[in-house]
């Protein structure tokens, strides 16, 4: 089953006086919506706009997994764990917050950032806090997340591209840029289909495009 999900339909926030623009793609913040909490693992999708000097103070998260995949711009991460780091496209972040850790996340650059942050569920809650960056990870090297039970796709297709969908109890994909054919539907930017039982399954770029897709073994 394939249900697709707009970008139209998200969830906006942020402080737009402020320079940050939010749009969630699940129940969120004031945006409580008790029918659209998580799927498969995935609690958030968030896209993240961060004019030049603006960010998220330092703030606590626990029992999560951060994902972050920056699409324009560079990201500034510090976290109380001791890690400092630049986070650029091509780039993917994992933030294991475990039984607790606080982060800061600032554009210090002096172009607009554009990033996706996706949180997931543990399969088991607690532990220590744990980072890692993979810098500029190729098309066919996916990221496994097995704290998870979640592996990430990231595939950057050129106009007429085909590529597979993994064979999966539950998968999600979202579109970064570009626009993409996904059976019967056709799949622009901030767009997302959340698939169940996946099954011979492909995405056909119509131009240049950028999809995550999250492989998922439970819900």
């Amino acid at each position: 089953m394939i249900s697709v999900r707009r970008a139209g339909e998200r969830y906006t926030g942020g402080d737009p006086a402020a320079g940050i623009e939010s749009l969630h793609a699940f129940s969120f913040g004031r945006h409580y919506d008790p029918g659209n909490l998580r799927f498969g693992a995935i609690l958030a999708c968030n896209e993240e706009r961060l004019a030049p000097g603006a960010g998220f103070d330092e703030h606590p998260h626990s029992h999560t997994e951060i994902v972050t995949w920056v699409v324009e711009g560079e990201l500034t991460h510090r976290d109380t764990a001791g890690h400092a780091t630049v986070v650029r496209p091509g780039d993917v972040q994992r933030l294991s917050s475990a039984g607790g850790v606080r982060h800061v996340e600032r554009n210090d650059g002096d172009a607009p950032l554009v990033f996706v942050q996706m949180w997931l569920a543990p399969l088991r809650p607690g532990g220590e806090p744990s980072y890692e960056i993979v810098r500029g990870i190729a098309d066919s090297t996916p990221y496994a997340l097995p704290e998870a039970g979640a592996m990430l796709h990231a595939r950057r297709l050129t106009a007429g591209e085909r590529t597979a969908v993994p064979d999966a109890p539950y998968v999600y994909a979202h579109v970064v840029r570009g626009r993409v054919r996904l059976a019967a539907d056709e799949l622009g930017p901030g767009d997302a289909a959340r698939i169940t039982d996946a099954e011979g399954l492909e995405l056909a770029a119509a131009d240049a495009a950028e999809v995550l897709l999250w492989e998922m073994a439970a819900g």
